[in-house]
Parts: structure tokens; C-alpha cells; sequence
């Protein structure tokens, strides 16, 4: 879903980008845009590290993931494939935090599955968090300006 909301967001900063470029729309449009994609974006980021790490995917293939999301309409096309090759589940992998694990679950082993664990013993609180999270980060980028004045 994410994955297809970011291929999605990828249209709408491409439409807004023809429109400000080759039919003179106002700046607005990009801007609005751009920042809805660029949270959607962010948000695909978050999700790809949480499914790399709970599914234990081979680095390549989680840093794949993200380099795609750079790339417009890759997403959905790495989910399907990601998903034919089995490295998706219906289920968490990592048992929560402070729980016995069931149904084929493994306690956690890693730094990474430890903080997995605790974002699955509390996913309300941590969904908060991780919204809130990217929201920083989305902020922070947005006040950094466009990447290609960073380092101007």
C-alpha cells in the first residue's frame, strides 16, 4: 500500500512539474506536490526498513528497496517482486517486546529486532512516534530547501 501510494505521489510531483515547467502553474502546485510526496516518500522509507529488518532481507536487497523509491514508479514493481520471491509475510516475523513468541514468531536477536520488538509491543504508541518521526525529518528537509542548493 505504501509502496503504491508513493508511486502514486511520484504522478502527482511529475504532473505538477510539467504543469509549472511547460504550462506556467503557479509555484504552489509544486510545492504542495512536492511535499506530499516527499512525506509519502519518507513514510515508504520508514516501511522498507521495518519489512527489511523483520524479514531479514539480504543487505542488498533492503538497500535496493530504498534506492528504488528514488526512482519514479519502482516501488510498486520491487513490492511485487519482493513478494513473488517470498521475502513478505502476513505476519510479523519478530515477537513483541515482553512476549512469549507464537505462531511461528522468533524472539528478537538483533539491535535492529530489539527496537522491532518494541514498536510491535506497543504499536499505537510507536506508530505516533514514527508519524512524528518522519514529520521532523520532513521538516527538516523542507527548511534545507531542494537537494540540488544543499550544498551551494
Amino acid at each position: 500500500m505504501v509502496a503504491t501510494s508513493e508511486m502514486i505521489t511520484w504522478a502527482l510531483l511529475i504532473a505538477a512539474m510539467i504543469g509549472k515547467y511547460a504550462l506556467g502553474a503557479p509555484d504552489w502546485t509544486m510545492r504542495i506536490a512536492g511535499s506530499i510526496h516527499g512525506f509519502v516518500f519518507l513514510s515508504y522509507c520508514v516501511s522498507t526498513v521495518v519489512v527489511w529488518t523483520d524479514q531479514r532481507w539480504p543487505a542488498p536487497k533492503g538497500i535496493l528497496g530504498l534506492l528504488l523509491a528514488a526512482v519514479p514508479f519502482a516501488t510498486v514493481p520491487f513490492e511485487r517482486h519482493v513478494d513473488r520471491k517470498g521475502l513478505l509475510s502476513s505476519q510479523w516475523r519478530v515477537a513483541p517486546a515482553g512476549g512469549a513468541p507464537q505462531n511461528g514468531q522468533e524472539p528478537a536477536r538483533t539491535a535492529a529486532e530489539r527496537l522491532l520488538a518494541v514498536i510491535l509491543r506497543w504499536p499505537i504508541l510507536s506508530a505516533v512516534i514514527l508519524v512524528v518521526f518522519v514529520a521532523l525529518l520532513f521538516t527538516i528537509l523542507l527548511n534545507a530547501g531542494p537537494p540540488t542548493e544543499w550544498f551551494n
